[in-house]
């Protein structure tokens, strides 16, 4: 990652803050992917995907090396999402929870 020599920890902060707050007021997979698709490299947003699909696969119990012949990421890359998922922030958890809730129900919380 890139540092400027002259951001602050509290400029780092709020700059990440208004990242999340445009990503937050997205309303819909599309307005997200052409957002991400706007942000990011080909290579950065495919190394993001591939990430969730990583998830959905450890979800599952495969082993890391299935994965890795399934989706081609690094064992390394594998065993980090792997130590997040279980001991991370739990972001990860938070989205599996959401997005594993019936369609209608992630609607309605939404209108509310």
């Amino acid at each position: 990652m890139k540092r400027n020599r002259q951001d602050t920890e509290s400029g780092r902060r709020r700059n990440e803050d208004a990242l999340f707050s445009a990503i937050t007021s997205l309303q819909n997979v599309a307005e997200c992917r052409n957002f991400f698709r706007d942000l990011c490299t080909p290579a950065e947003l495919q190394a993001l995907v591939d990430r969730w699909h990583v998830v959905a696969l450890l979800q599952q119990d495969l082993p890391y090396r299935r994965i890795h012949d399934l989706t081609g990421v690094s064992v390394t890359t594998i065993g980090r999402v792997a130590r997040f998922l279980s001991s991370g922030f739990g972001g990860y958890r938070t989205a599996i929870d959401r997005t594993s809730r019936p369609h209608t129900d992630r609607h309605k919380r939404a209108a509310r």
